[in-house]
This record gives C-alpha cells, structure tokens and sequence, in this order.
C-alpha cells in the first residue's frame, strides 16, 4: 500500500466454495429444547455483553470475563495458525469466533480482538493483515467495508483518574462502520466512532469523532478533506 494514500487490502486469492449446505430437517422434526446449562449460559453472556456495552465502568479483571476471553483466545490461535491459503478453515472458526460473518469477504491473519462475540462483519467485507479489534462493545461493519493492513478499532477506554485506572476500570463505546467505507492501511479508530457509507479514511489516520457519508477524510485526528 501506498503509505500516504488509503490502500486496498491485498488481494490473496477468493476463498473456494465451501461445502454443500445440509438438506433442511423434515417438517415433521421438532427443535430439540434448550437444556437448563445452555439456556443459563446463554443468559450469563447476555448479561456480560449488556454490562460491557453499557458504557459504564465495568472491572477488566472480573473474574465473570476470564472464560469469555479464554474462548477467544483459543479461537485466535486456530485462526492465526493457519496457513495463508487456507481460507476455509479460517472462515470455519471464524464462525465460531464472531457474532455474525456475512458471505463472500474474508479475514486475514494475524488477527486479534478481546471477546468476538461482538464483532459483526457484513457480506463482503475484507479485513486485511494484523488488524486489532478490542471488542468490549459492539464493532460493527457493513456491506463490502474494507479495512486496511495494521488497522486498530478500539472500544475500550480507561478513566483519566490514575486511581481508577490503576486498578483496571474500563468503559466501552461501540464503533461502527457503514457500507462501503473504507480504511487505509494503519488507520486508529477510538471507541463512540461512527464512520459513514462510502467514506474514505486515508492511511495512518486517527479518527476521533464521527465522520459523514460520502467525504475523504485524513490526518491526526482525521478531518475531512472533500466530498466524494
């Protein structure tokens, strides 16, 4: 990528076809009932990831987050593990990892990110080498959004008051990026940030504040530059 101009991310190869999808069940089967341990675990995660997104303080070391972020990081090390051609192993554990992973876009390694479960990605959209998300609240994407090699999306904020910091208080706000935007190589997005469909945020940009459909913005922080 050129450094001083938003970049494309790489363009490995299309993942092939993945398998063929199952027949659907008969009509006449029933869903199986949830057991008591999955429906309590289930209401545990709803209650984590509503504290999280919050946007109140919340203690990074509560024990309650540990195998939360164990779970990822053991899907991290799957994802990071495999071969650079092996889209579909990839894609497997990504579904594993993410709270939605729309068709036809990709990821590429070396991925990071604090839970996942946050993270939605919309058909089409291609995250391209060592991109960092630090997921303590909702990270979504659009359709066919692009983000560059060394990207950093960053809900995740410690408290000014060196105190509380001190002792591993967060906060967290969401990020989300609308359909076709696209950030260059290297670009840094705080937590709260809105980024609107079709804009273009070029290379090693710091984007602070919300930013409109439509513009080219640039710089440290980011400031819009024109229309598009």
């Amino acid at each position: 990528m050129n450094p001083t101009t938003p970049g494309t991310p790489s363009a490995p190869a299309e993942p092939a076809a993945g398998p063929p999808a199952p027949a659907p069940a008969s009509a006449s089967a029933s869903a199986e009932p949830a057991e008591p341990a999955e429906l309590a675990e289930l209401a545990e995660l709803a209650r984590i990831k509503a504290r999280l997104s919050s946007g109140e303080l919340y203690s990074a070391t509560d024990p309650a987050l540990r195998p939360y972020r164990k779970r990822c990081m053991d899907l991290l090390d799957r994802f990071n593990g495999t071969a650079l051609s092996d889209f579909r192993t990839r894609e497997s554990v990504l579904g594993e990892l993410l709270g939605r992973l729309g068709p036809g876009g990709w990821v590429m390694p070396r991925f990071l990110c604090e839970f996942g479960f946050f993270i939605e990605l919309g058909p089409g959209t291609k995250v391209n080498f060592d991109v960092m998300m630090l997921d303590c609240a909702p990270i979504t994407l659009g359709a066919d959004v692009f983000v560059g090699p060394r990207s950093q999306l960053f809900t995740a904020n410690h408290p000014l008051n060196p105190e509380l910091r001190r002792t591993m208080w967060e906060q967290a706000r969401p990020i989300t990026l609308e359909d076709r935007v696209w950030l260059g190589g290297g670009v840094t997005v705080v937590p709260g940030v809105t980024i609107g469909a079709d804009t273009v945020v070029g290379a090693g940009s710091v984007v602070t504040k919300d930013l409109p459909p439509k513009v080219l913005a640039v710089g440290n922080p980011a400031r819009i530059v024109r229309g598009l």
